[in-house]
């Protein structure tokens, strides 16, 4: 079943949105169990069952559902579309589609295609499974008042069944792009070709993958520029850094066991007994939503999760410096924002790869914010996104 635009008037879950904003500019996370439950509501409909085949042109849209709560001015979609994964197998993609009312401008709107931050792995835990999706995507509120339309990708193996993407660079930069086509191919003459891509975090990695595949992958979008807050550039380095506290184990749970999936590599090789035997669990768990019971889980393996530097350990270095951003010039204008006080992505690591890609010739802008932390760098950064869209657009 597919709907066409129309406009659905219903408020923004209020509380939501006010608990998210606080642990996200808190830089904290830890959430107690009441607030987990209002995190966590899940949605209760039956737009996910069943889907479709993934095989098909990418891009192609075939579900949606209008979704009440959106911002005013605004309609809002689920969707289903058709992508690829790294390897270009077909792979179902969910996520959302949100597109101020009104008549477009001449030439139709330009697109802003979302990556999310980390929310967890397993297909519960993608974005548009949200009782509330729309908290999950950074400045939809300011994106749409600039009269863009945003799409957000949950990314493959989330919200439906399909291979692993956690920090799988290109299936997240191809989902990316694809979200893109879907909202083109969606909207019709309502949008243009014209794309900017914007992303936190994980996010940051599948627009920077995003940018790098766009020519080869989606040479018929018009991909004007890339912004980034906190991207998860270096990945060797920032799993290894970070793997001495809880969210470094939780994070490190997700990726190496989406490594092993997709890449066929046992975890035993990189991992103690202990926490090989504890990502099925930990996989089940969703970030900021269940982040109790995944750290009850993760905390037991604090100093004792990893059983080799997967800086140095083949093939486990190797793959993960496949899906670190950079080593190749960007063929449109880059912004990075850093928070200075980040404590998951460091500022250090960050300045690296902004050096290289300036070494390497992209244009890029680098936004250094004092006292801004990994949750609150987007919505700190977000003034300047806003401006530097607005430029390329």
């Amino acid at each position: 079943m597919r709907t066409r635009p129309g406009r659905i008037r219903a408020g923004l879950s209020g509380a939501l949105a006010v608990l998210l904003a606080t642990v996200l500019l808190s830089g904290c996370s830890q959430v107690v169990r009441g607030e987990e439950d209002l995190f966590a509501r899940p949605y209760t409909g039956r737009f996910y069952d069943d889907p479709p085949q993934a095989k098909g042109a990418p891009g192609t849209v075939v579900r949606s559902e209008l979704v009440p709560g959106q911002p005013g001015g605004s309609t809002a979609w689920r969707i289903l579309y058709r992508s690829t994964d790294l390897r270009g197998v077909p792979v179902l993609n969910s996520g959302m589609l949100v597109v101020p009312d009104g008549k477009a401008p001449d030439g139709g709107r330009a697109i802003v295609s979302w990556g999310h931050p980390t929310t967890g792995s397993a297909e519960k835990c993608a974005p548009s499974r949200s009782v509330d999706p729309y908290v999950w995507m950074e400045g939809l509120t300011e994106l749409l008042k600039q009269g863009y339309a945003v799409v957000a990708s949950d990314y493959a193996g989330m919200g439906v069944p399909g291979p692993d993407s956690y920090l799988v660079g290109e299936t997240e930069g191809r989902n990316v792009l694809d979200a893109a086509r879907a909202a083109r191919e969606f909207l019709g003459s309502a949008v243009s070709d014209r794309v900017l891509l914007w992303g936190h975090s994980q996010g940051g990695q599948a627009a920077l993958f995003a940018a790098q595949l766009w020519r080869q992958y989606a040479p018929e979008l018009d991909v004007r520029a890339v912004a980034v807050a906190a991207p998860a550039t270096d990945l060797a380095p920032l799993l290894r850094a970070d793997i001495e506290d809880v969210s470094g184990v939780s994070i490190a749970a997700y990726a190496f066991d989406a490594y092993s999936s997709v890449y066929e590599v046992p975890v035993d090789t990189i991992l103690t007994p202990a926490a090989a035997a504890a990502l099925p669990a930990m996989n089940g768990f969703c970030l900021l939503t269940q982040n109790s019971a995944l750290h009850d889980v993760a905390k037991p393996l604090v100093g004792g999760f990893l059983s080799a530097d997967p800086e140095t350990t083949e093939p486990w270095a190797g793959l993960l410096a496949a899906n670190t951003p950079g080593g190749t010039a960007l063929p449109m204008p880059l912004l990075v924002a850093q928070g200075m006080s980040d404590k998951l992505v460091r500022p250090e690591s960050t300045t690296a790869f902004v050096e290289g890609e300036q070494r390497l010739g992209t244009d890029v802008t680098y936004l250094r914010v004092p006292g801004a932390t990994h949750g609150s760098i987007a919505s700190k950064a977000l003034p300047d996104v806003l401006s530097f869209f607005s430029a390329h657009a």
